[in-house]
């Protein structure tokens, strides 16, 4: 988990968990069967839509457990092109996942954790932080950029709780191997300034370092019961505060402001919105069943140390 980016770029991997915590790990790639060695993990590579490949795979590792992290986004994402950059994710989210459990539940697995994410809740009222009750954003019809990826998102939760899974819905990763790190995309645009603070910033994000997710992630091998989890940090935060706050960080210019209108040609829909509209997540259940905390209470702390 530690070079995981969530919803901002990661490789195709699944994690599959025997007695004595053996970990094998699945991807599609030599460069990803190099850094599962690097870290430990026993490589299979397969196309974790070719179902038979994958069934094999997990069948031969036996797995107590499997952590379910497929998704193929790309380092950079373009706003206005979102349904293109999410394409395959939304299959993986659909199709492989349906593929993974059913994989699990013919090798016998005990446990089954899936990753989503924290920022796909209905719009809720302003201010809100949203709880794991709340509803998800494919019940709401979300703007149509996003409305295959919501779809899949919620498909993703079904399918796992419906075979009595967990589901970690993340928030947004900063740390090693993220877009939020000293070599990822969305920092390269902070520090040559080209990511601006769009109408008023009042979206609020809810982030989590890359470390405290992998934390939260081993806790729920062994605690909590089926169901969606926020694993987030304390702290949700406007735009118009953290992304000041991470330019500090890097040492870069502060960041410009610019008006919606102006940045809907370049940012899209889902840009705008991300920027002005988003909402928080609560991570309060996580913390009371899961028995986790995160290391970086707040991005504000995490920003200042991680990033520096």
């Amino acid at each position: 988990m530690a070079g995981a980016t969530g919803a901002i770029g990661r490789p195709l991997l699944a994690l599959l968990i025997a007695d004595g915590h053996e970990v094998t790990g699945m991807t599609r790639s030599a460069a990803g069967a190099q850094a599962l060695q690097a870290a430990g993990a026993e490589p299979v590579l397969a196309d974790a839509l070719d179902a038979a490949a994958v069934t094999r795979a997990v069948e031969a590792a036996r797995p107590q457990a499997l952590i379910h992290q497929l998704t193929a986004i790309p380092p950079r994402l373009d706003p206005r092109k979102i349904e293109r950059d999410f394409a395959l994710t939304d299959r993986l989210r659909t199709e492989g996942t349906r593929i993974l459990v059913d994989a699990a539940r013919s090798a016998g697995a005990e446990r089954v954790l899936a990753q989503s994410v924290a920022f796909a809740y209905a719009p809720g009222e302003p201010g809100c932080v949203h709880v794991e009750s709340d509803p998800l954003n494919a019940s709401a019809n979300p703007p149509k950029q996003f409305r295959r990826s919501a779809a899949a998102i919620a498909e993703l939760e079904s399918t796992v709780l419906d075979a009595g899974g967990l589901v970690l819905r993340y928030g947004y990763f900063y740390g090693p191997g993220s877009a939020i790190s000293r070599s990822g995309s969305l920092c390269g645009d902070v520090i040559r300034r080209r990511l601006p603070i769009i109408g008023g910033g009042k979206g609020v994000w809810s982030f989590i370092h890359v470390q405290d997710a992998a934390h939260a992630t081993v806790a729920a091998l062994t605690n909590g019961t089926s169901g969606p989890y926020n694993i987030v940090d304390d702290e949700p935060a406007p735009v118009c505060e953290w992304l000041p706050a991470l330019a500090t960080a890097l040492g870069a210019p502060r960041p410009r402001r610019v008006p919606s209108w102006l940045a809907r040609p370049l940012a899209g829909g889902y840009g705008i919105a991300t920027m002005t509209a988003a909402q928080g997540a609560a991570n309060a259940l996580a913390k009371r069943e899961l028995g986790w905390r995160p290391g970086y209470s707040s991005w504000r702390e995490g920003f200042r140390t991680a990033l520096a």
